[in-house]
């Protein structure tokens, strides 16, 4: 069995993997077998990055307002909403616990690339504001077709969910780096299965 004490664990995907879903079926599985866990969640929409971001995201009214959400702005504000945590994180490793990640800036390097954002320029970035850098990247892997059925479900699209085109590039972003560990030791999931087959395929990659 792996110990984990003092990981830092991402989980990763397009919209509507079921991070957040996988996330909490981690976090459970962990404090069952007695460790420390400190979860997180990117965008991070209870500070007034987050909220900006919300705007950018939801509200088609306010990004008509005159605001060029460019790539590289769009890129500064993801990489300013994980910034902001990069000593709480080093600071709860340093202690021992497990820090778990819904999303990270993995997601803003897929989603931005796509955008135009070069990914060599936000791995600079990282570099110079000393982002921690995940121990375990789990991505979980579903099409762009399966993420259209689910968000859909789920009742409203966000700016870059309502594009499947573009899911379909993010998707081909995640698989680039995934295949070449980029920003990380990258462990890839079929989440094209049901939720707890998923969380079990979670669990066995991580050896817990």
């Amino acid at each position: 069995m792996a110990d984990l004490k003092g990981r830092f664990i991402v989980l990763e995907g397009i919209d509507g993997a079921g991070g957040s879903t996988q996330a909490n079926r981690l976090a459970s599985l962990l404090l069952k077998k007695g460790y420390e866990i400190e979860k997180l969640a990117y965008p991070d929409y209870t500070t007034p990055i987050g909220q900006l971001l919300l705007k950018m995201l939801r509200d088609k009214e306010f990004r008509s307002k005159g605001i060029e959400f460019t790539p590289e702005l769009q890129f500064l504000l993801f990489a300013a909403d994980m910034a902001k945590d990069s000593d709480k994180i080093a600071e709860w490793l340093e202690g021992g616990k497990v820090v778990l990640a819904d999303r990270y800036f993995p997601s803003t390097l897929a989603y931005q690339s796509v955008m135009g954002f070069p990914l060599k320029r936000g791995l600079d970035f990282a570099e110079l504001f000393h982002l921690p850098r995940p121990d375990y990247i789990i991505y979980l892997r579903i099409s762009a077709e399966t993420s259209g059925k689910r968000k859909k479900q789920e009742g409203s699209l966000d700016w870059f969910e309502e594009d499947a085109e573009f899911l379909s590039k993010v998707a081909k972003a995640y698989e680039h780096l995934a295949k070449n560990s980029v920003f990380g030791e990258w462990k890839v999931v079929d989440a094209e299965r049901t939720v707890s087959e998923v969380a079990s395929e979670v669990a066995r990659t991580l050896g817990v």
